[in-house]
């Protein structure tokens, strides 16, 4: 059977996922009488949750007797690491752009690295319906893109279709049936080429790891495509790194591929075809598995480094254990390495004290949904403010920094830019309208600087605003930026919080707890209306007497608390506060709880 091996590509939200649910769907994937769910291939509860895609997955339909190997890849720069690794074991990519926003930052991204590896894209115009969808800007935006990206001829030359994803449908024409993704199978058919299996076939195994996972009953499995040759089960095959050196020998006790949205186990893989592999035990992604008589290793992309560190601790507090029932540092310790055997965007380090583990990645979110999916598991954690990490280049230290894309209504634009360019020390890129109303602002902003902000410019847009960030390069060190001005409310007392003491403490600031909440000393319980932080008592109960006066019976309403999620809380938080996070609560704490302590360590600090 004939083979085609595509990736769908894309800016979050633009409707990959959705895409990749009716292809299958009219493909004849499903029985008639399959029960099937919304975006098929979003498996994981946060991925469900949040809407987008974090793992990469594959799938592969059938299609007028031709298998499509079919890849859904995360629109995230944070989640890049597996982006670029995928790209490497397809043949040509679908790039989806919405026909209202046109290509947005992640698009940029993902493309940059297709036309790098050589890849002639397929743009589908997606969500032509939307009421201000404007196709016809959003394909001008696409050849621009592509020429700023330094595409040579051939790719500039590309295919494009108009399309719903929701609806299923796939046009070349604006105006054509809009009946089903027929225009779709046949295009990528017709421009995406075959796997070069005629040509291939005859010279050994070879296969690039592109992701690593691991199945509870078959243990460490490698995905990729096979470059070369063919394997048979139980055949006795090597892992060698990208310098060529042996990592070791092991057979391959199973063969798994793609059919339709499962896995299913094969006698033989063949050159092109992609598949996973079992049998391993410290092969990893980017190393080569091949035959025994290869000796030189397929080049593989170099992962971007990481650009933030946090830190994940035991927790300490008076409240520890009572959610949980993981808390041993040894078992975070495992989890986390067990994390990055699969993660390949993540390093983890120990600290002096081997009680905290330092944990570096591509952002926010990637750290947020990896302590989300820890504190699922049981687990409590003491997490620190996320700390960006420097590089020496010739005596110099440099940062990095992030090109920040920002749609907003026109009215917000100035207090945007005030931030990014003034407090934040960005550079304004560009500045142009975007639709009736809006302001397209791009700026290159300190990742330092975007700690944090993104809770600030809600605010700022009144929630109306879209932010967009993309590792973008590294600068001179540009000094001191400004943190938070206000101070918190610290709890001075263990014990129950009360809703009278809450109700007398209000003009002191907002809080972040509501009453009958269990407190204790050191623990954050609100922002403080001034700069510096006060130390305030949230047990304190009504003096009763049995003399009856105006204003004893007086009603105590409470303001609703501020909730934050946990990648608020995490950005929210100063260098000497710790987020403490478990299965079923998100509270913020000073790192040193006794007052005494405290006051002795900015001391020293200063």
């Amino acid at each position: 059977m004939e083979l085609r091996n595509i990736a769908i590509i894309a800016h979050v939200d633009h409707g990959k996922t959705t895409l990749v649910d009716e292809l299958l769907k009219q493909s004849g994937t499903y029985r008639d009488n399959q029960a099937t769910t919304e975006r098929v291939m979003d498996s994981n509860d946060i991925e469900r949750e949040r809407g987008i895609t974090i793992l990469a997955k594959a799938t592969s339909v059938e299609w007028g007797g031709m298998r499509i190997n079919i890849v859904d890849t995360p629109g995230h720069a944070d989640f890049g690491g597996e982006v670029e690794r995928i790209l490497n074991m397809v043949d040509g990519v679908v790039l989806l752009v919405d026909a209202a926003e046109g290509p947005m930052p992640q698009t940029k991204f993902v493309t940059s690295k297709a036309l790098a590896l050589g890849l002639r894209p397929i743009v589908v115009l997606n969500k032509v319906d939307k009421a201000d969808a404007e196709p016809d800007r959003a394909l001008d935006e696409c050849f621009d893109l592509f020429a700023n990206l330094g595409a040579d001829d051939n790719q500039l030359d590309f295919p494009h279709l108009y399309a719903s994803g929701r609806a299923g449908w796939a046009d070349t024409e604006l105006d054509g049936p809009r009946k089903d993704l027929q225009a779709l199978f046949e295009l990528i058919v017709k421009h995406v080429p075959a796997p070069t299996q005629v040509a291939k076939a005859a010279e050994p195994f070879k296969m690039l790891a592109t992701t690593l996972s691991a199945d509870p009953f078959i243990g460490r499995i490698l995905t990729g495509r096979v470059e070369s040759g063919t394997l048979t089960t139980g055949a006795q095959i090597k892992a060698i790194s990208r310098t060529g050196e042996r990592i070791e020998t092991f057979r391959a006790t199973k063969i798994l591929a793609f059919r339709g949205i499962g896995q299913q186990p094969i006698d033989e893989a063949v050159a092109g075809d992609i598949v996973t592999i079992a049998g391993m035990t410290k092969a990893t992604v980017a190393d080569t598995l091949c035959d025994m008589s290869v000796e030189d290793a397929i080049e593989a992309q170099p992962i971007d480094p990481p650009t933030i560190t946090v830190t994940f601790g035991i927790n300490d507090s008076p409240l520890a254990g009572k959610d949980g029932s993981k808390v041993q540092s040894r078992i975070i310790r495992k989890r986390l390495m067990d994390e990055a055997e699969t993660n390949v965007a993540i390093k983890i380090a120990d600290t002096p004290g081997g009680e905290a583990f330092e944990v570096s990645g591509r952002g926010e979110l990637q750290m947020g949904v990896l302590i989300e999916n820890m504190r699922r598991e049981g687990f409590e954690l003491s997490i620190s403010r996320p700390r960006v990490i420097f590089k020496e280049e010739d005596g110099v230290r440099m940062e990095p920094v992030e090109e920040v894309t920002i749609d907003v209504d026109d009215e917000y634009s100035g207090a945007v830019i005030e931030k990014l360019t003034g407090e934040r020390k960005g550079d304004l890129v560009e500045m142009k309208p975007a639709g009736v109303g809006k302001t397209r602002i791009v700026a290159h902003v300190p990742s330092r600087g975007l700690i944090g902000y993104h809770g600030q410019f809600l605010t700022d847009t009144r929630g109306t605003g879209i932010l967009n960030r993309l590792f973008h390069g590294w600068t001179p060190h540009k000094g001191p930026i400004q943190g938070r001005r206000q101070g918190v409310l610290i709890s001075m007392e263990n014990g129950t919080s009360v809703s009278y003491a809450l109700w007398k403490l209000e003009d002191r600031g907002k809080f972040f707890i509501g009453a009958q909440e269990a407190v204790y000393q050191g623990m954050i319980l609100g922002e403080h209306s001034r700069e510096n932080d006060l130390e305030i008592n949230p047990l304190k109960g009504k003096q009763l007497t049995n003399v009856r006066a105006s204003g004893t019976d007086e009603a105590v309403r409470l303001t609703t608390p501020v909730r934050m999620s946990l990648e608020e809380s995490i950005a929210y938080i100063a260098d000497d506060e710790l987020v403490e996070v478990t299965p079923k609560n998100i509270r913020l704490r000073k790192r040193y709880l006794d007052p005494h302590e405290r006051k002795r360590q900015s001391r020293s600090a200063d």
